[in-house]
């Protein structure tokens, strides 16, 4: 490939680029539902959007496919890029903690305008105090690195089975005919804990069909739920996740130097075993009708069983695409729309509320679930379009390039300079 190509910017592993690509394209698989409906549809499809015929199908091969896995290899890569940075910082002589936290202070200031004016979805602010964190075990040795990610992963699988134990046997006392008044009392409470999360669905097709006033009022609601419960909960499998990406990089997965053994059995592993047990789980938990108490285990089970295998199964297949055919067309997209990731990330947030807030189109909650998947296939198709033309002309995307001026707290470079002059900073 010529070094001409914006894919192949001096400096950059191609590699990482496209398996970003891969997941800024692939999350949007799930994160369409958020941005279209109302929260809870995206955990229950009963709720909301439809759950029968291609409304299943629809849930199935999303919950199968993409669910946490896409999630799941950004947050690695976020870690691989982590000590990237770094690297390259100790080089230039620069100080790599100081480029790193003035990177996630920049994360987490734009990430809170995400949340608060854009999208209550948000994931930067979380990476960027995860993100924060990280960086202290960037000199760790590879098996303490893996032994701490192993650890912080597997923790929501050991309080998953405890509260799912714990929920079961309290909902067969309940049931029991011989059930005292008290147990009564208490599972009439947790089941009008669980009827008000499908209770808000009116109250928030009412306000993101509103004007801006009505969607900020309850964009800031979520936003704040998001951050102050969802967050906690999320942290140390982010941070697991992210040391998990860091591992994998200096161990040589994401620049193909792993040995072809390992390589086959992650695909073994990813594909021969993982694939049929998420077919197996998405069947349970529809056969339950998408119990809660179901879901209680469901979800770490996938999470921490299943998904790193077939995140890095997905990789693998990203990365043999990119270095077998460099020089075809979708390799060539991919690898820029990676590059360009934080830019599509948050330009499919603002195109997608503009599409479904009332502010914008207000198409949200008329869509059934399966109709959402023709708007991803467009958005996709604007990422691929758009990538490369930009990078044929700049240095960066232009968040890319904003976030390394903020960083710095110089104006970086924008436009090419030349046709090798292409930026490396976000890989």
């Amino acid at each position: 490939m010529s070094i001409a190509d914006p894919v192949r910017a001096p400096g950059r592993i191609t590699a990482i680029d496209g398996v970003r690509g891969f997941a800024v394209l692939g999350i949007l698989l799930l994160n369409i539902v958020a941005f279209a409906m109302p929260s809870y549809a995206y955990v229950d499809p009963t709720v909301y959007g439809g759950s029968t015929g291609a409304n299943w199908w629809a849930w199935a091969l999303a919950f199968i496919l993409a669910d946490g896995k896409m999630r799941g290899l950004f947050t690695m890569l976020f870690g691989a890029s982590t000590l990237l940075i770094a690297d390259r910082a100790l080089r230039s002589g620069r100080s790599p903690a100081r480029i790193h936290y003035a990177r996630m202070a920049t994360l987490f200031a734009i990430g809170m305008v995400h949340a608060y004016l854009i999208w209550p979805g948000d994931i930067l602010v979380l990476y960027a105090l995860c993100g924060a964190l990280v960086f202290v075990a960037r000199d760790w040795p590879l098996p303490r690195m893996f032994a701490i990610a192993t650890l912080l992963i597997a923790a929501p699988l050991v309080s998953g089975i405890i509260d799912h134990a714990a929920a079961e046997h309290f909902r067969a006392l309940a049931l029991s005919p011989r059930a005292s008044p008290a147990i009564l009392a208490e599972w009439a409470h947790y089941q009008a804990e669980m009827d008000s999360l499908r209770a808000t669905v009116p109250a928030e097709l009412a306000a993101f069909r509103g004007d801006w006033q009505q969607v900020t009022a309850m964009r800031a609601t979520l936003a704040w739920q998001a951050q102050r419960q969802i967050f906690p909960d999320l942290a140390a499998e982010t941070t697991g996740l992210m040391l998990l990406g860091m591992a994998l990089f200096r161990s040589g997965f994401f620049t193909g130097d792993w040995p072809a053994r390992w390589t086959r059995a992650v695909l073994l592993i990813g594909y021969g075993l993982c694939l049929p047990a998420y077919v197996a789980l998405a069947l349970w938990i529809s056969a339950s009708n998408f119990d809660p108490i179901v879901l209680m285990l469901a979800e770490p089970l996938h999470l921490v069983l299943l998904r790193p295998a077939m995140a890095l199964a997905h990789a693998i297949l990203i990365m043999a695409l990119i270095t077998r055919i460099p020089t075809a067309w979708l390799p060539i997209r991919l690898t820029a729309a990676g590059r360009m990731a934080f830019t599509n990330y948050l330009a499919t947030s603002i195109i997608c509320t503009l599409l479904f807030y009332g502010y914008g189109l207000g198409w949200f909650g008329y869509l059934q679930r399966w109709q959402l998947y023709p708007v991803v296939a467009a958005i996709w198709a604007l990422m691929l379009l758009w990538s490369k033309p930009w990078l044929d002309r700049f240095a960066a995307g232009p968040l890319e390039w904003a976030w390394r001026s903020l960083t710095f707290g110089k104006r970086q470079p924008f436009r090419r300079r030349s046709p090798s002059d292409q930026r490396s900073f976000a890989n």
